[in-house]
């Protein structure tokens, strides 16, 4: 009993000692898919202050624990994960990916939300998401990814693209979504010199980007959002010092070409259709080694007669793409977490010349002051972009006579061949190609610096209000040089009236600056059930830009110098919003804002733009825990956006201006000599362009969330649309002018699906797929008018689209083509329609439209151990396009070019039409563009521990562009305009790639 007793009080004894005692953990955190170390990890104890991140390795070491305590892991785009210290000393944790779209932040205009409480119709994607592949300009990382998002690029290298989110929302004005850059809204103007105003953006720089789609999510920013908003967040700096290298390579080729007659097909035709003409056929040049060539087919008549594909000869055989980024993450003074990152890419594209070059450096602060009462963040970007420009010379490739050689000797034309009318004199026919190229060098400079600091300060008397001041810059200076030798035979050097002794030369520069000052407070607050967050703030922004051109400086006769110094255009907001939570289960949302825009009178300057949204989360009162159904959250949304992006020459069309005519149009009264005033046209009546959005929206996650998504239907109208149209007869000093004319709508529905199939230690599978399906009809246009749009080819002043009452945008307006017995089109012969007995414009109708039917898109991730695969698919539905370039070519008596010869598309061996007149209106030309592409493949392998563990290495390999599926005949089925008329193609890339972590 004794004995007992003692030992009891010795336990007594020891147990606070137990209690207190301090120890410490290390560890290491990895990635479940990819089992590569996470640097900048938050692991910190439950309850307290006590906390780290974790290493470039990974590891981390917490010192001051107690028995008992919780350990928090938590880092972007993995689950949360706790564990217990039980006095251990060595912790391994894997983090699982959040496939959970639910808990992701979405950043909303002027804050942030997450993603279970947002009301409006936002979808994220996080760098962990992006898009793989050759990715050289941001827009590409979210194409197909998103639903109701379309991004269309060029094959040009570092080109833009047309990014259209639920097809837009004006006929005349701009169409393209506001894009903001940490809190920078950016203007939509290309540089002088440059390829688009997201080229100088480094897409390794950005952490997320959230898409902002009805108008309760997009109002807070007003006079910009009917189109949209991408919302850009880049990375930010970390307390641990972690240095990351990723570095890709890529080699690509030309995959197809449109279907023209070879050589041998082009010498039969002549035969057949000009028999005359033989004599036109290859070249009569006894000095030249073309008959050494193995390509030459022969001789006729005395005449070397080339085989030469235009089309391969105008493109590379093969093309480099290498980009290179070095980031740099870690503690500046011991205080300031800091990101350094510098890129550099280089893009050839398959036009022989044509290159893109990018050198870019990001920085990043953000540092937390008085007990996280005050932070601050800085983003500075700079990046030079220089470009070697072509022309579009497949135009020219398609058309010259492949008979005959790139080069012939004894050349003045600089070596090329051309066809001439004299020694000395060029035929009014289609020029070499391949010195378009060569003997052009037209090249941009573009420097450009922006960025912004952020204020953001809890105010110590009263921490549930915060003041945020936003100050941003950016300035952009381009130049291009344009130069052509004399005796160049290009279309624009020789013989134009900017031609000199030396040649054609040309200087263009442009300066442009954007400023920006936001100023508000936000005030949150939990009164019981109810959680307030209300926001309100004021927004300047102003553009400035100038511009100069010089001509020819070796033509004294040419015109002089002109400098253009543009209306500044001011754009002022007054904002406010209302976020209310009760219980977690009903949220409202409701948004004001109030914009002045200086190209507006004065009556009109200002605009009102309310919006509002509810959600509420239905699982919460529907179901329990345990069920089926994860998550189920009802949204409801209304709200009314402005437009007002007009042209730079149309900033101040609401004022009356008069130019000063240039020396020819000065008027002589008696010995003296005055300056005539030219009266430019002008509308005191613009006003803004409105649009009106109603969305309902339906959450979704079932099986804890392993399949989650979202259900949107949306409807909008546009109203007192902005339009370039005809005015009355004497109603202005021009035919057409600026104004408010007419409304069109859109409605649609939209889905989004993200899947974790399989989920194990060794094995993931997860997938993401969209769909959506919109439709826009035109309401009402001035005068119930039919307006043409949509030029063309092969013809003077020709049009193929019109804007009609009833009708999508951009409808085709056609013949209707008719058929013999053997169903082959009859040419010249076209349905009378209204049955009067004459063909004329009258019996035209509208057929189709270039919008889609569906739109769908696709993306697959696998990951066994060290290995991942990924893909991505899209595929437009129903579309149809109108190929301009078999209507303005595909005829027989364009073998005649002139007074030489031409080559033609082969499909006109199958129609047999002989001229371009009798066709170009008819429907037979309209065809349907569906496809299925796959955007990008690639296979990595991961060495997690490298360089005895310091570092982890990835490697892969991967394809752009493997591959297209479509019956469209032509050389691509994704068009823009819905008009085919030559593209610049898109190559196909095979990439190798490696990312290093230290």
């Amino acid at each position: 009993m004794k004995t007992t007793f003692k030992q009891f009080l010795f336990w007594l004894l020891f147990i606070p000692f137990n209690l207190l005692a301090q120890s410490k953990l290390q560890g290491i955190v990895t990635d479940n898919t990819s089992n590569q170390p996470l640097p900048g990890v938050n692991v910190t104890v439950q309850g307290t202050s006590n906390g780290v991140s974790t290493g470039f390795d990974g590891k981390f070491e917490l010192s001051n624990l107690k028995i008992g305590d919780i350990i928090n892991f938590s880092f972007i785009g993995f689950q949360d994960q706790s564990i217990t210290f039980n006095g251990q000393s060595q912790v391994s944790i894997v983090l699982q990916d959040e496939t959970n779209k639910l808990g992701e932040v979405v950043v909303v205009g002027y804050g942030t939300v997450k993603k279970k409480d947002a009301t409006g119709s936002a979808s994220v994607l996080s760098n962990k998401e992006f898009n793989k592949g050759s990715i050289i300009t941001a827009e590409n990382l979210l194409n197909g990814r998103i639903a109701g998002v379309t991004v269309n690029t060029s094959g040009a290298p570092g080109s833009g693209s047309e990014i259209r989110i639920r097809g837009g929302s004006s006929l005349f004005a701009s169409n393209d979504p506001l894009i903001v850059v940490d809190g920078l809204p950016i203007e939509n103007k290309t540089a002088t010199g440059g390829t688009s105003f997201l080229a100088s953006l480094n897409p390794s720089t950005i952490e997320s980007m959230t898409i902002l789609k009805d108008a309760s999510a997009t109002a807070i920013y007003g006079s910009r959002a009917s189109n949209g908003v991408i919302i850009i967040t880049t990375k930010k700096g970390s307390k641990n010092l972690s240095v990351e290298y990723n570095v890709q390579y890529g080699s690509g080729k030309l995959t197809d070409t449109v279907d023209l007659l070879n050589s041998s097909e082009f010498v039969s035709a002549i035969e057949t259709y000009f028999p005359d003409d033989t004599n036109l056929l290859g070249v009569d040049d006894p000095n030249s080694n073309a008959t050494d060539d193995p390509a030459t087919k022969g001789i006729i008549e005395g005449r070397i007669i080339h085989n030469t594909d235009w089309q391969k000869e105008i493109y590379r055989k093969s093309t480099q793409t290498i980009t290179q980024d070095l980031n740099l993450r870690g503690n500046l003074f011991k205080a300031i977490p800091t990101r350094l990152t510098l890129g550099n890419t280089f893009q050839e594209g398959l036009r022989l010349t044509n290159k893109f070059t990018r050198n870019s450096i990001g920085l990043a602060l953000n540092p937390t002051l008085f007990k996280e009462h005050l932070k601050l963040s800085v983003n500075a970007n700079y990046s030079n972009e220089r470009n070697r420009f072509t022309n579009g010379v497949e135009g020219g490739a398609l058309r010259f006579d492949p008979t005959k050689p790139v080069y012939q000797s004894n050349s003045i034309w600089g070596g090329f061949y051309e066809n001439t009318s004299s020694p000395t004199e060029l035929s009014n026919t289609a020029r070499n190609p391949v010195s378009e190229l060569l003997l052009r060098n037209d090249t941009g400079i573009v420097d450009r610096i922006f960025g912004n600091v952020q204020v953001d300060y809890k105010f110590h008397f009263l921490p549930e209000l915060r003041g945020v001041i936003n100050v941003g810059l950016d300035k952009t200076k381009g130049e291009r040089n344009l130069f052509i030798p004399r005796y160049a035979g290009t279309a624009d050097g020789n013989g134009t009236s900017f031609s000199g002794k030396y040649g054609n030369s040309q200087f263009d520069s442009s300066e442009s600056t954007n400023k920006l000052f936001d100023g508000y407070l936000v005030y949150s607050k939990e009164f019981g059930k109810l959680n307030l967050e209300a926001t309100g703030g004021y927004s300047y922004q102003k553009f400035e830009s100038e511009s100069f051109t010089s001509r020819n400086k070796f033509n004294p006769t040419s015109a002089g110098p002109e400098t253009t110094i543009d209306t500044d255009l001011v754009l002022i907001g007054f904002f406010g919003r209302t976020n209310l939570n009760w219980n977690d289960k009903y949220l409202l949302t409701l948004t004001y804002r109030r914009d002045g825009s200086s190209r507006f009178p004065k009556n009109e300057k200002w605009g009102n733009f309310p919006a509002a949204s509810f959600a509420w989360k239905m699982n919460n009162d529907l179901f329990n825990e345990d069920s089926t159904i994860s998550d189920l959250k009802l949204r409801l949304g209304w709200g009314i956006t402005g437009q007002q992006d007009l042209p730079t020459d149309a900033r101040n069309y609401y004022l009356p201006i008069y130019a000063t005519g240039n020396p020819n149009s000065q008027y002589y009264f008696g010995e003296e000599t005055y300056i005539v005033g030219l009266p430019s046209p002008t509308n005191p009546y613009l006003k803004w362009e409105e649009t009106t959005t109603y969305n309902t929206g339906l959450d979704f996650g079932i099986f804890k969330n392993r399949i989650n998504g979202a259900v949107d239907v949306f409807y909008k109208q546009s109203d007192d649309l902005l339009a370039n149209v005809a005015f009355a007869d004497g109603g202005n000093f021009s035919n057409a002018g600026w104004q408010n004319i007419g409304s069109f709508t859109t409605k649609g529905i939209e889905l989004n699906i993200n899947t974790e199939i399989f989920k194990s230690d060794n094995f993931n599978w997860t997938t993401n797929f969209n769909a959506t399906k919109y439709e826009r009809r035109i309401k009402e246009l001035a005068f119930g008018s039919n307006i043409l749009v949509g030029g063309i080819g092969g013809g003077t002043g020709g049009t193929i689209q019109v804007h009609s009452e009833g009708y999508t945008p951009n409808s085709f307006f056609v013949y209707k083509q008719l058929y013999d017995t053997n169903n082959k089109p009859i040419e010249g012969a076209y349905a009378d329609l209204n049955r009067d007995g004459i063909i004329n414009n009258d019996d035209r109708y509208i057929y189709n439209n270039p919008d889609p039917d569906f739109l769908l898109g696709f993306q697959s991730n696998m990951n066994y151990k060290n290995f991942d695969f990924s893909f991505n698919l899209r595929a437009s539905i129903g579309n149809r396009i109108y190929n301009n370039v078999n209507s303005s070519r595909a005829q027989l008596n364009l073998l005649k070019d002139n007074a030489m010869l031409g080559n033609i598309p082969s499909s006109a061996l199958d129609s047999q039409f002989t001229t371009t007149s009798d066709v170009i209106l008819s429907d037979y030309y309209i065809e349907n563009a569906s496809f299925l592409r796959m955007d990008n493949a690639t296979l990595g392998y991961t060495i997690p521990k490298w360089i005895d563990g310091k570092a982890s290495l990835r490697l892969n390999i991967g394809v752009q562009n493997p591959f297209v599926i479509t019956k469209y005949s032509g050389l691509d089925p994704e068009i823009t305009s819905g008009i085919d008329n030559t593209i610049y193609p898109r190559q196909r890339q095979f990439l190798f790639g490696a990312n290093v972590k230290f």
